[in-house]
């Protein structure tokens, strides 16, 4: 196996550390194997590495100055510029420089910068209610472009901040993305969406290959947590706007949120973390949830849904309110004669 040629420093920042955590759950046996099979050398990663201390401040230096190049910065967690733009809040240890400054200074020499998670991508939980640190994404505050690099940024590539949302992000997504830079036919504008995200994962939403996905075609609702039915138009669930593949590319091999009986909270999007209402309920407006599958216009949906629910079998209305099967689909022939 060739030896690794992509230099990837992992920094953290405002977070909790649940990107890393998740990266960990990436489908191997062998993680440091796999990144040596997709061509990454992890410079330093600060839960992963041996090096500390002087050592660790030492590969940040030799990337700075140019004596290791770096391929690809990934910052995990938002980046505090309070207080008053100072960005000392958050001091990188053993500096006397805040993560802000090194986070700048190393994107300006770097060659691709990720941006891993949603709190780095957007600002997430950690930039939520009053925002008294002013934490923030790389290159998005919320939905709108700007954060710590501005939103002219472009990387030696012409590449923008290379945003692998989610909260936490997927590995697989983290892992693909990585590999796609490190190859040798270059990642190009065109592979992002128009918020940075990888379209690999972003051009799907979490509502295709739903478990539920019956249910939501005749609008048979769960009323409660245990219920099998779709968790859209009662208990919050954004699986038909949330841009992502989980249950596609399911996570740790077999399971996703809406799998495990949770609703999609859409922690991919930007502003996931303060949607203004409770994460578990479903915000209406004359009977009709607020927040509409992507694409659909509010006319079709009402006539789709009352078509739907006057056209749900009796198999599926029963097993909806239920939390296991209670009536099993007819045995028919279905050979053609």
């Amino acid at each position: 196996m060739a030896e690794p040629h992509f230099n990837v420093l992992w920094l953290q920042s405002g977070g909790c550390g649940g990107c890393s955590m998740s990266l960990l759950c990436a489908d191997t046996a062998d993680f440091r194997g796999l990144l040596r099979q997709i061509g990454v050398n992890l410079l330093w990663h600060p839960a992963l590495s041996l090096e500390s201390g002087d050592e660790s401040l030492a590969i940040l230096q030799d990337c700075l100055s140019g004596k290791v190049p770096l391929h690809a910065l990934c910052l995990e967690g938002a980046v505090l510029r309070g207080p008053e733009g100072s960005g000392r809040f958050h001091m990188l240890a053993g500096t006397q420089e805040p993560m802000l400054h090194w986070v700048e200074r190393l994107s300006a020499v770097a060659q691709h910068v990720v941006a891993v998670g949603s709190c780095a991508t957007f600002g997430g939980i950690t930039a939520g209610g009053i925002n008294p640190t002013d934490a923030c994404g790389l290159q998005y505050e919320g939905d709108h472009a700007g954060g710590v690099l501005g939103a002219q940024w472009r990387d030696p590539s012409g590449l923008p901040v290379v945003n692998v949302a989610g909260c936490p992000t997927h590995p697989g997504w983290v892992l693909e993305t990585l590999a796609a830079l490190a190859a040798e036919l270059p990642m190009t504008a065109d592979a992002l969406d128009t918020l940075g995200r990888p379209r690999a994962y972003a051009d799907q939403l979490v509502h295709h290959a739903c478990s539920r996905n019956e249910y939501y075609e005749y609008k048979a609702s769960a009323d409660k947590p245990s219920d099998l039915g779709c968790m859209m138009e009662h208990m919050g669930c954004k699986g038909t706007q949330a841009h992502a593949d989980c249950n596609i590319r399911l996570w740790n091999g077999e399971g996703s949120c809406t799998r495990g009986g949770y609703a999609c909270i859409s922690c991919t999007e930007p502003g996931f973390e303060e949607p203004g209402h409770p994460f578990h309920q479903t915000p209406k407006v004359a009977g009709i949830p607020i927040g509409l599958p992507i694409d659909m216009h509010k006319a079709w949906f009402v006539a789709l849904a009352s078509l739907s629910k006057s056209a749900t079998p009796q198999r599926v209305k029963v097993n909806s309110t239920s939390d296991h099967l209670v009536v099993a689909p007819l045995t028919r022939k279905t050979r053609l004669k």
